[in-house]
């Protein structure tokens, strides 16, 4: 079975951002059938993403590698993702993500910055092997609370890249 894998990188614990990208995880399991792993906040572990080597983030770049669906989200921070995605990201060698099927979601505070998606973190995925079959999901924070419906439309627009 097919495994969905969920990857924060925002600096901030219990983010908006991880509230979306489990929302995309969740609707992403409904629709294809496949199993939601634990998510992955890198704020737990922002401390620890420097440390060479580190047991505990080695073991999250395991998980994250494994071949199945990679939901990877950052908020837009100077038009691009943050600093602390991009460390770990960083710690892959070429082709560290052949295997994965890529998601990549911004929450974007601007409409000036729904390219950013597409622009910045889908080049670094495919850089890294990965397949990012669909668009990018560029999520307006302020329709947080409308969540499960961006995350519908957007999904359906996309649905025929993913099954």
């Amino acid at each position: 079975m097919t495994t969905i894998t969920t990857l924060v990188g925002n600096p901030q614990p219990a983010s908006r951002t991880l509230a979306v990208a489990e929302e995309v995880a969740d609707q992403l399991a409904a629709v294809t059938g496949a199993q939601r792993d634990e998510t992955i906040d890198l704020a737990d572990v922002a401390k620890r993403v420097f440390d060479f080597p580190s047991a505990e983030v080695e073991a999250l770049l395991e998980r994250v590698a494994r071949p199945g669906i990679l939901v990877i989200a950052t908020p837009t921070y100077k038009a691009s993702y943050t600093g602390l995605l991009k460390a770990f990201l960083d710690r892959y060698g070429t082709n560290g993500l052949a295997g994965v099927t890529a998601i990549p979601v911004f929450t974007i505070g601007s409409p000036a910055h729904a390219l950013a998606v597409e622009h910045t973190l889908r080049p670094l995925l495919v850089e890294l092997g990965a397949s990012v079959p669909t668009r990018g999901l560029a999520f307006p924070t302020a329709r947080f609370d409308e969540r499960a419906e961006v995350v519908a439309e957007w999904l359906e627009a996309q649905k025929a890249s993913l099954v």
